[in-house]
């Protein structure tokens, strides 16, 4: 096959391992999710190294993306989701599919996207059952050991989390009716980070910015060394243990719950009992309810009905928080995202993985057998 010379100039493959392949970019279906896979921009990369790219009929208008402007990238815009699963080799998402996608997926069919397989067993079974390959963003890793998919993602998570606990925080919302960053003569609100990731700091950052008094918790002291040399001096960093939140708890307005083990089930920070050291009208905010969440009296929520309480304890538990700001994560999505979609196109999900030990820790399900192992855990079940 002739490689056109601008194709060798990314420098992503060689000309040996180039393929052509046809990707599908489906509309999201689950609930309040407004975000799309990818770009007009990122479409139009794919179609100038050769690939064909089918849109789903109005995928990106909440996001800001038109059907006109795929189509001016090169992609084809195709009418239905079932048209769309049934001519794409790779399948580009943002969310797990939910089970009416379920019968849509074939055999050998890679799906690109975040899974949180951990917390779902149906999903999980539907995959398995499906004999697809199934490529999770959610742990592929980059060569420092990072989860480059996930970054993005968790930077608006972050923000917006904080964002959203300060809302729910107002009376009208249900809470205590407190202003987070005080004003003069009046403390401002307490803030009580678990974990110092990305999404934590991201959170305490937003915090911080707007006036509260901040902690940020996390069992690594050399995160937490780091965190002591960067952070505003609004935030104080402390050792996670449960003694420590108990006795942070009474005092505390707002609860961000930042903590990820990559791949596998959230351990719950905050137990039922615990909500009882909280005032009525503080806030929890759930970040990590994707991997089954890190309080125990969280279930997961949507931007339709985002909150509900327990003892008095708002709970804001969204699924998919980015999803409220769909351009934003859109395109912070597909600037981490599109590198690899194009590896995976240019060279085949094997060849690709084969390559890069990170991409291949993506790999979760791989023709109906669990391939990686905290999922496996998660449901007692043998690899």
């Amino acid at each position: 096959m002739h490689i056109p010379p601008y194709l060798l100039t990314l420098g992503v493959v060689k000309p040996l391992n180039y393929t052509i392949m046809i990707i599908g970019i489906p509309k999201e279906i689950k609930n309040n999710e407004n975000r799309v896979s990818m770009t007009p921009a990122g479409a139009r990369e794919l179609v100038q190294r050769g690939h064909t790219v089918y849109v789903q009929h109005t995928a990106g208008i909440n996001s800001g993306f038109p059907d006109e402007e795929y189509e001016k990238a090169g992609a084809h815009i195709l009418p239905t989701i079932e048209e769309v699963y049934a001519i794409a080799e790779m399948i580009v998402k943002v969310k797990e599919p939910i089970a009416c996608e379920y019968p849509l997926v074939r055999e050998g069919q890679l799906l690109f996207t975040y899974f949180h397989f951990a917390c779902d067993q149906a999903l999980t079974e539907a995959m398995m059952k499906s004999k697809s390959i199934c490529l999770a963003y959610e742990t592929v890793v980059d060569r420092n050991g990072a989860l480059p998919l996930l970054v993005p993602m968790s930077e608006v998570a972050g923000r917006l989390g904080c964002q959203e606990g300060a809302r729910f925080l107002e009376k009208p919302q249900g809470g205590r009716g407190i202003l987070l960053g005080g004003v003069p003569g009046v403390k401002p609100a307490k803030v009580l980070v678990l974990g110092g990731g990305i999404v934590g700091t991201c959170a305490a950052q937003m915090a911080a910015g707007l006036g509260a008094d901040v902690t940020i918790c996390d069992i690594s002291l050399p995160r937490l060394r780091q965190l002591n040399e960067f952070m505003p001096k609004n935030v104080k960093t402390l050792y996670s243990s449960t003694y420590n939140i108990e006795q942070e708890l009474p005092t505390t307005d707002l609860v961000v719950g930042a903590v990820l083990i990559p791949g596998a089930k959230t351990p719950h920070l905050i137990t039922k009992d615990m909500l009882k050291l909280m005032k009525k009208g503080s806030v929890l905010v759930d970040v990590a309810i994707d991997q089954g969440g890190c309080f125990e009296t969280s279930r997961p929520t949507t931007h339709a009905e985002p909150t509900y309480q327990i003892d008095g304890v708002i709970h804001y538990c969204v699924a998919n928080i980015p999803g409220a700001v769909p351009y934003t994560s859109t395109l912070a999505l597909t600037n981490a995202t599109l590198p690899y979609a194009i590896r995976l196109a240019d060279m085949g999900w094997e060849k690709a993985c084969e390559a890069d030990p990170g991409l291949k820790k993506g790999l979760n399900i791989v023709n109906g057998k669990i391939v990686f192992p905290a999922v496996a855990e998660a449901f007692g079940w043998e690899m």
